[in-house]
């Protein structure tokens, strides 16, 4: 069975009367493509999956339009989509970038609105992966839009994503505690981040319901931790005791185990992975219920009609 063919099979139940799937299969396809950009980091393992999340919770905080909020989980999603374009070298980099290699990752929105340009869903996600590193003091990139002016997809994914990546583990640094990073989040209304959003997100953390996503693949599955390498190591729903995986970065092999009640887990088996098993290989499950997420609460259609009404610069 194809990828189209499966996505198909995955998402007919979710389709509303008449819409046909063939919308439903490019946005799976935009989806994959971002999986894989984000496969090729072996430190960002979930961070889509988490960034999305974020966003579709802030939006609902925010009050947003079910298609709204559906629309911002799937910008959430794709909104790196542009590190196609950047090289291994600086995506995989072990320590932190220098000047001109910061300059470099600084051209992936604007990739990332060139690769969308020409799409029929680019008004879905175009916002969100080409501002979302824009500011409300102007001192964003690529283009220093101030406040307002920043599509609002952008200024919830800047929100969530800028957290993600103070909570996330990096080769050179271990991720910052919650609160920690809140504190930052805090410390930058009005300036970094958008005030009524940023003390929207704030808010989000009194729920405790941000500490089922952060250092997690998908909901439930937190991300397992390689010997060598930390925590690189990506279960799905879809993993089971016994089944082999692979650190995205050093390529080791682990085997996936089960506490008595039920807890999964990995153990080391002391082998690397060969070329062909250390293959990316996109989470369609996952890619799918994200799309199934988004037409149960509204169809395409709507979501491109909302996307339109909003003033984006």
């Amino acid at each position: 069975m194809n990828f189209r063919q499966t996505i198909s099979r995955w998402i007919s139940p979710f389709l509303y009367p008449d819409s046909g799937d063939r919308g439903h299969e490019l946005l799976a396809s935009l989806l994959v493509m971002a999986w894989m950009v984000e496969a090729r980091d072996p430190y960002t393992g979930g961070h889509l999956w988490r960034v999305s999340r974020y966003a579709e919770l802030l939006a609902e905080k925010a009050e947003l339009t079910n298609a709204d909020v559906a629309r911002v989980a799937i910008g959430g999603f794709l909104h790196d989509l542009g590190k196609i374009g950047i090289s291994d070298a600086i995506l995989r980099k072990p320590h932190p970038l220098d000047a001109d290699e910061f300059d470099i990752i600084r051209t992936h929105p604007a990739i990332g609105g060139r690769l969308l340009a020409a799409h029929p869903l680019a008004a879905l996600a175009r916002p969100a992966v080409e501002s979302h590193h824009e500011r409300p003091d102007g001192r964003g990139y690529p283009r220093g839009l101030p406040d307002e002016e920043i599509p609002l997809d952008a200024r919830i994914v800047a929100i969530c994503d800028a957290f993600d990546a103070m909570t996330s583990t990096r080769p050179y640094r271990v991720g910052m505690p919650i609160d920690t990073a809140l504190d930052i989040v805090a410390a930058q209304l009005g300036t970094q981040f958008d005030a009524t959003l940023g003390s929207h997100f704030i808010e989000l953390a009194g729920s405790g319901i941000l500490e089922h996503i952060v250092g997690h693949s998908e909901d439930g599955i937190p991300l397992q931790t390689c010997d060598m390498c930390g925590p690189t190591l990506v279960l799905t729903w879809a993993s089971t005791p016994g089944e082999l995986v692979y650190c995205r970065s050093c390529g080791g092999e682990y085997r996936i185990t089960a506490s008595p009640s039920g807890l999964l887990g990995t153990t080391a088996t002391g082998r690397r992975g060969t070329a062909r098993e250390l293959e990316p290989l996109a989470d369609v499950a996952l890619i799918t219920r994200l799309i199934q997420a988004a037409v149960a609460r509204a169809p395409l259609a709507a979501m491109l009609e909302r996307s339109h009404e909003e003033s984006y610069a």
